[in-house]
């Protein structure tokens, strides 16, 4: 099972969530991109998965979508509607196995965001790990 998540920067929801998946459900092959990479990993990202013993599988860096072979995965999990756009832009056929999850992008939000985002992040990826 290879499952792929999909937010703007690659640097904070899409890399989290990879992370957890990664600690939840060792046996899933996560991955993460994004629509739009211009700036580094988040701090926090780092810091909140340290708080879960996961900050092993954060990735060093940022990647694009458009690295990614879409069709190779089983399961995409898009942050927001219009990262699902992207996603079904570069692979029309990539429909049915495309999900949204609704997550904000903290990056915008006051003081505290990252935190709320992380929690809705990994209530989501644990509904997720309990399915697969």
């Amino acid at each position: 099972m290879k499952v792929l998540f999909v937010c703007s920067g690659n640097a904070y929801r899409s890399p989290v969530a990879e992370a957890l998946l990664k600690k939840f459900k060792p046996e899933v092959e996560a991955d993460s991109a994004g629509t739009d990479p211009v700036i580094p990993i988040s701090e926090l990202a780092e810091e909140f998965l340290a708080r879960e013993n996961a900050a092993r599988y954060l990735k060093p860096a940022p990647e694009g979508l458009e690295a990614k072979n879409l069709r190779e995965y089983d399961l995409i999990v898009a942050m927001e509607p219009r990262h699902k756009h992207v996603i079904l832009r570069l692979c029309p056929e990539c429909a049915d196995k495309t999900v949204v999850w609704n997550i904000e992008d903290p990056y915008f939000m006051p003081k505290g965001g990252a935190e709320k985002v992380f929690q809705q992040i990994k209530q989501k990826v644990k509904m997720l790990a309990d399915s697969l």
